[in-house]
């Protein structure tokens, strides 16, 4: 009786010594993460915590602090591009909210300062005037509708839409700029009706921005198409050019806010740098994807999806 007493005792003690000694280990490895943690926020590291140990819940810890801390980098990178991106926008905003108000304010001068004028020569600079401002009501339009589409409060309904009639009608509104500019359209639209989950507004939008696009940028190839392709789930539209097109290395930079190519090699390829970063937010809103291949001179393309749909209104 009295061996046994004297083992259960030995047991108990052994257990309550291992116990320590876990409980020791652990806050150890307990002050080494949390060294780790602190010295890795303080100095903006790159590091993970690193802890050879074979306790399971603290594996399971230091694996989920390894996980926030590569989300926290993530965070930091983008917060920092996006801050260097706002101090760009804002710095592009200002010159092209400037230049407009500056050659207005020329305008308003000139007549103030000439009582000479005559009528005609008057009616040209007040014309002059109205289209500065329309430019830059259109401007500060075009910041809003952004900025609407990036902050969600611009809401974009979806309904079963034929494709088909809008393509068409959009490409009709350019026709006498098409004849004036002396450029040739291409179509190929199928004749039977095709219909997909959108929003006539924002359709509108995309298909104008895209052809103005071209014509501006691409209207010096003198040929500029639109066509509609099909899959099992979704309808691709893709709108053509031949003109200078863009090189590669610039490509994935076009959708980007207020990125023109002015900003890498081409002087003449002006605009507020807003249109296809709106067309981009508008397509994504109708859960689509955009994306644009371009060899300068041959073919330079800007294709858009939509989903299909089945119900015909």
């Amino acid at each position: 009786m009295t061996i046994l007493y004297i083992g259960t005792i030995v047991i108990l003690v052994a257990i309550i010594y291992a116990q320590y000694q876990m409980s020791r280990t652990r806050t150890k490895h307990l002050r080494e993460i949390h060294n780790k943690l602190h010295r890795i926020v303080n100095l903006s590291s790159d590091e993970v915590i690193l802890l050879f140990t074979d306790d399971k819940e603290l594996i399971d810890i230091t694996v989920d602090l390894n996980r926030l801390l590569e989300k926290h980098k993530k965070a930091l990178a983008n917060y920092t591009n996006t801050k260097w991106s706002m101090k760009k926008m804002i710095s592009n905003i200002s010159h092209d909210l400037k230049t407009p108000l500056t050659v207005t304010l020329g305008y308003v001068e000139m007549i103030q300062m000439d009582s000479e004028l005559d009528s005609e020569e008057r009616h040209l600079i007040l014309t002059k005037i109205h289209d500065k401002s329309v430019e830059v009501i259109t401007l500060i339009d075009k910041f809003f509708n952004l900025a609407k589409l990036e902050s969600g409060d611009k809401e974009v309904p979806l309904t079963s839409i034929r494709i088909n009639d809008i393509c068409r009608k959009s490409l009709l509104e350019y026709y006498d700029i098409f004849n004036k500019k002396g450029i040739d359209v291409h179509i190929d639209i199928p004749d039977k009706p095709i219909y997909v989950l959108g929003n006539i507004e924002a359709l509108k939008r995309i298909l104008t921005n895209l052809i103005s696009n071209a014509i501006v940028h691409g209207g010096d190839g003198k040929m500029i198409g639109l066509k509609i392709r099909i899959n099992e789930d979704d309808i691709y539209i893709d709108i053509w050019d031949k003109g200078k097109g863009i090189d590669e290395p610039y490509q994935d930079r076009v959708f980007e806010r207020l990125y023109t190519l002015e900003d890498s090699r081409n002087k003449s390829y002006q605009g507020s740098g807003l249109g296809l970063t709106i067309t981009k937010r508008l397509v994504e809103k109708l859960g689509g994807t955009i994306q644009i291949n371009s060899k300068p001179w041959q073919k330079t393309v800007f294709s858009f999806s939509v989903k299909r749909s089945n119900e015909q209104n």
